[in-house]
């Protein structure tokens, strides 16, 4: 089984449901409370588990009670947890989540030990990476360590795919070291300069994004579905209609499961349909990882 190593974020969520999200100022009585492990990084390291693929976690959490019980639910999950690193004088990043009746949510972040994944830590886990057959990356640590760590694995034919998220402008040399590129709407139009309403629109943007040396784009649209651009082929992607209850993770599951998808050899389309259909089951449920289906669920 080919190898993906996920470097990113351990967070514990807090998730308050309400009726909708409230404005600046104003407080709303909710209705439901849960605590979670989330996430970007380990969201997607549990969805590849849960796929079935072979993962293994590069992080950093605090020395303290959340940091202790995530590394027990990774190693649960059947996730190498060899280089978790524990930071001592910081504590694990914390995620503030409301939810409203549509689902969509809005997510505020402590990063905490997370902002201190640094290149001495990546160099620690160098052969880790090299020994990879995909690399799979988010933006909740610093850039500078995801650079570096892009750079060892373009150096030793390592696959990487990067979910842009959170939306931010990215360095032009990341972005050639990149095989597949993730991005939603927001953050491809934060790439591209194109808005992106419609099937047209992401075309567009995934030329835009393709441009500066990206092998494949693949930009996920929400009830949509997700735009391909592979090369100078686009591929369309249909959703899965279901009733959303909650949007939390549904991109964590797409790239955990694409990469998943890649490493069993499926093509870049095969590997998006599972993707979708994934990351429809996530959205019908409450939560980051503990929406995340098995991949027994996949019909």
């Amino acid at each position: 089984m080919k190898k993906i190593v996920v470097i990113g974020s351990s967070n514990t969520d807090m998730v308050i449901k309400a009726d909708r999200l409230p404005v600046p100022g104003e407080t709303i009585i909710g209705h439901q409370f849960m605590m979670n492990p989330g996430g970007k990084g380990a969201n997607q390291a549990v969805a590849v588990a849960r796929m079935g693929g072979k993962v293994s976690f590069i992080t950093k959490t605090g020395n303290d009670l959340f940091g202790r019980q995530s590394i027990e639910l990774y190693k649960s999950e059947d996730i190498g947890t060899e280089h978790v690193f524990s930071d001592s004088d910081h504590p694990s990043g914390v995620a503030l989540i409301s939810v409203d009746a549509n689902g969509e949510n809005c997510i505020l972040v402590a990063p905490g030990a997370n902002a201190y994944l640094t290149v001495k830590d990546i160099e620690k886990s160098r052969e880790e990476i090299e020994k990879a057959d995909i690399l799979l990356m988010q933006l909740e640590i610093p850039m500078e360590t995801v650079e570096y760590a892009a750079e060892i694995a373009a150096l030793n034919q390592v696959k990487v795919v990067l979910n842009p998220a959170p939306a931010q402008t990215l360095p032009n040399e990341l972005l050639k070291r990149l095989y597949v590129i993730t991005p939603n709407k927001n953050e491809a139009e934060i790439l591209s300069g194109v808005r992106v309403t419609d099937w047209e629109s992401a075309r567009k943007a995934a030329d835009r994004i393709s441009e500066k040396g990206v092998e494949v784009v693949v930009i996920t649209l929400g009830s949509l579905g997700a735009l391909i651009k592979d090369g100078n082929q686009y591929h369309e992607v249909e959703a899965e209609s279901v009733a959303a209850m909650d949007t939390t993770a549904a991109g964590d599951t797409f790239c955990g499961t694409l990469c998943v998808g890649l490493s069993e050899g499926r093509d870049i389309v095969e590997a998006v349909k599972l993707a979708c259909k994934a990351s429809a089951i996530t959205v019908t449920r409450m939560g980051a990882q503990a929406a995340i289906p098995y991949r027994r669920e996949i019909v």
